[in-house]
């Protein structure tokens, strides 16, 4: 087996190694240094698991040297050693800035306040879990530990490291976060494109379907206008009835001919219907008899398979993972299998001592993937950090309850701490827990607004999360917030694209943009992408209101909310509510957030329908990445600039460069420029006349200008726009009071006297205070403030 996996820079540049007979630093960048102690002198320049690529721009440093200390101060670090065996005593590293009370000094044991990243799995989980260190502390710096890890060979297998050495990489990035973790991934490896159709809807289930019904389900998924992208098909696609001397069903590669009589066919109808596979394999029980490939897999191995004896999974037997994937899995492929879900069982499986099973499989099945693919996929669980090379996470089994969804986007968000950005979770809930229509569609919408969204249960006749078998009020939000997981696709694929190219994470905790401290105190709260906030809605409704509560922080500036339209001014803490039609999604003024006019197709192909949905208030810029999945060297850049002039004038411009194959010729652009009062004047530079239309939606406070940029020389135009008031215009409140008045389970007249009293205010102040003193419940009055005093 040789995958040629790419190993040439991992050696470091010798003029940025400090040596002595048992000792070695490595500056790496003036905030990262490698330690290394080892009683024979002896030191690794393999790739390992953390680190495949040493090979950085040679920081600045100087060296002072005497017989029994040494010194290495860098722009950012002054490292101090005496020589010796790593000690608490000899080895500390000084950060230039104070990021605590008594500065930012790190000594060789110490235990550091770390800010965590994120665990392995979430199997049974109901409620928060322990998570891992990951790189970041509020403290200014970091240590990972290497010493264990595995080298990574060149011909894509693995080798156990030597024992009673010390590898430790310091990381000495203040606040400095997003540095941190672009630094980090030029060492460990660059976050993987994933294929477009990842980032739409998958839906998974543990469950006893049959070709029949899978298909008759997906068809109602279509009937329903709900796309879905991904179709996972649980462990039952295999035999899982063996006969007793084999042990349990949990692990099989053999098609249930009962369920699936025509696999090929089956496979050959989900790609019809634009989605693709991937198959659950728990291989841990390795290769037994009953399987179709048994024999062939044991002539291969050089056993007879006349003894029908079992084939244990090794992952440490290079001949055995060569026969794993030729035997049992590219056979499969062959019939229609895009990807494997790969379920190991938490066993030991390496007959070689310090591999790492999953480590392995997860390496293997991502280099096998990429033979056959151009964006290679695996989806497996997290093998701690360095495993974002390998995209996505499986996060496992969790309990349906509030109290795990109200963990997960804390879970989501600090796993970006450890690079792992590619998280996928069990959207509503695996097992157990009960039946709550509204926690399920919380759970959606967070999924929406998560990297990965994938619908998942347990066999439970009453878990599935098909929207039409929950109540009818919650049906419609159900499918409009599908709808959009795949209208986002454009933002979505392009913030993919600047994970991979960038290291900029789709997922940031607040305190990633944020010095203010009230950005590390709001957990549950992080930003979707460079200008999007999501705040979502983990706790229920209030039976006064009909609203769920969140504490939402938003930073200085000016904010939108995605779905209500309300303009919020930033730089404070704001309570919000909101009802089971939306959760906060706050765009920042500026922001160009591109979606795509036709959901049910945009997740395989580029939208014939661009929407470029900007929001007035500030300039910005926005550029959007596409390519083909067929041939993803073909990339074009679709630029998008919004000019705010001095008055009531402002621009849209509109540029696309690169390869315009990629580019459908019939593109049409839907421009909705929101937050603006009424346009006295629209007129585009690049296109005639009859290639443009415009209106404006009073309710929505929002101005359209649908374009026609199909044509011959319309790839590149500019819009300018005369506003009669260039200033925001904020959402009628009058009428949101009026909505949730209308909504509140209180009394008539206490409604309507609220009502009144908002009418005939002499200003908001007023207002709030005398709704207070009419001793209305909490939760009712902070809905009514926080829209009165939102900007």
């Amino acid at each position: 087996m040789n995958y040629k996996y790419d190993t040439s820079m991992a050696r470091a540049d010798k003029s940025c190694i400090v040596k002595g007979d048992k000792y070695r630093f490595t500056i790496l960048t003036s905030r990262m240094i490698r330690m290394e102690y080892s009683e024979d002198g002896k030191f690794t320049d393999d790739a390992t698991w953390l680190a495949i690529n040493r090979n950085f721009d040679r920081p600045v440093f100087s060296v002072k040297e005497a017989e029994n200390s040494l010194e290495i101060v860098t722009d950012d670090l002054h490292l101090y050693y005496d020589k010796r065996p790593f000690s608490s005593e000899g080895l500390s590293v000084h950060l230039c800035g104070d990021y605590t009370l008594h500065g930012s000094r790190w000594s060789y044991g110490d235990k550091v306040s770390n800010i965590g990243g994120t665990a392995r799995t979430l199997d049974e989980a109901d409620g928060a879990i322990p998570i891992e260190d990951g790189l970041m502390s509020f403290e200014g710096f970091s240590v990972i530990d290497d010493s264990k890890s595995e080298i990574l060979l060149d011909d894509g297998f693995m080798a156990p490291r030597k024992e009673g050495l010390t590898d430790l990489y310091f990381f000495g990035y203040g606040h400095d976060f997003l540095s941190c973790l672009r630094d980090f991934f030029h060492l460990s490896g660059e976050v993987p494109m994933l294929p477009r159709y990842a980032l739409g809807n998958w839906w998974s289930r543990y469950f006893k379907y049959s070709e029949k019904s899978y298909l008759e389900l997906m068809d109602r998924f279509e009937q329903e206008n709900i796309p879905i992208s991904v179709a996972v098909i649980d462990m039952d696609w295999h035999i899982t009835d063996v006969p007793k001397e084999y042990g349990s069903g949990w692990t099989g590669y053999t098609w249930n001919k009962d369920l699936f009589p025509d696999p090929k066919r089956f496979l050959a109808d989900l790609h019809r219907r634009k989605m693709h596979t991937t198959l659950n394999v728990h291989p841990a029980d390795g290769v037994r008899a009953f399987e179709d490939a048994y024999e062939k897999m044991a002539l291969d191995m050089g056993k007879d398979p006349k003894t029908k004896e079992k084939i244990p999974f090794d992952a440490g037997d290079k001949k055995f993972m060569e026969c794993y994937f030729e035997d049992l899995h590219h056979p499969l492929e062959d019939e229609g299998v895009d990807f494997w879900w790969i379920d190991w069982q938490q066993k030991n499986g390496s007959s070689v001592k310090g591999i790492n099973t999953l480590k392995m499989l997860n390496h293997l099945h991502y280099l096998d993937n990429a033979a056959r693919n151009s964006h290679p996929l695996t989806f497996s669980r997290f093998a701690g950090i360095g495993s974002h090379r390998y995209p996505i996470g499986f996060s496992g089994d969790t309990v349906a309850t509030w109290a795990s969804l109200k963990f997960q986007p804390y879970f989501t968000a600090t796993a970006t701490n450890a690079g792992y950005t590619w998280w996928s979770h069990d959207i509503g809930g695996h097992m157990n827990g009960d039946h709550d229509d509204e926690r399920t569609l919380r759970w959606i919408q967070l999924g929406v607004f998560s990297p990965i969204m994938r619908l998942h249960s347990t066999s439970n006749i009453f878990l599935g999360k098909e929207p039409w078998k929950y109540a009818a009020y919650v049906q419609p939000s159900m499918k409009r917030f599908l709808q959009l997981r795949n209208e986002l696709i454009p933002y979505l694929y392009t913030m993919n694209y600047l994970t991979h190219t960038k290291g900029m994470p789709l997922i940031m905790p607040m305190y990633y943009k944020n010095e203010d401290y009230a950005a590390r105190y709001v957990p549950n709260e992080y930003y979707f992408g460079e200008n999007i906030i999501v705040s979502p809605v983990t706790s229920p409704s209030s039976h006064v209101t009909r609203r769920s509560e969140t504490m939402t922080w938003l930073p200085e500036g000016t904010y939108y909310d995605f779905f209500t339209g309300l303009v919020y001014s930033g730089g404070k803490k704001i309570k919000m509510y909101r009802d089971i039609e939306s959760i906060p999604v706050l765009v920042k003024a500026g922001s160009i957030i591109p979606t795509a006019g036709d959901y049910m197709n945009c997740h395989v192909e580029n939208p014939h329908e661009m929407v470029l949905n900007i929001y007035h208030g500030d300039s910005g810029e926005f550029t959007i990445y596409e390519d083909l999945p067929d041939d993803p060297e073909k990339k074009a850049f679709t630029k998008v600039e919004y000019i705010m002039g001095d008055g009531v004038s402002s621009s849209i411009r509109v540029s696309v460069s690169g390869d315009m194959d990629v580019i459908p010729k019939d593109r049409r652009y839907k421009i909705r420029l929101n937050g603006v009062y009424d346009a006295e004047e629209v007129a585009a530079k690049g296109l005639n006349k009859e290639d443009y239309t415009y209106s404006y939606d009073d309710k929505a406070r929002c101005l359209e200008i649908s374009i026609d940029a199909g044509k011959e020389g319309c790839s590149s135009f500019e819009i300018d726009i005369n506003l009669t008031d260039s200033s925001i215009r904020q959402m009628d409140i009058t009428n949101m009071l009026f909505e949730t008045l209308q909504a509140a389970c209180i009394s008539y007249n206490l409604k309507q006297d609220i009502y009144f009293r908002y009418i005939n205010r002499k200003s908001d102040v007023q207002f709030l205070a005398e709704v207070y003193s009419m001793d209305v419940m909490p939760e009712l009055y902070g809905a009514i403030t926080e829209f009165v005093t939102a900007f």
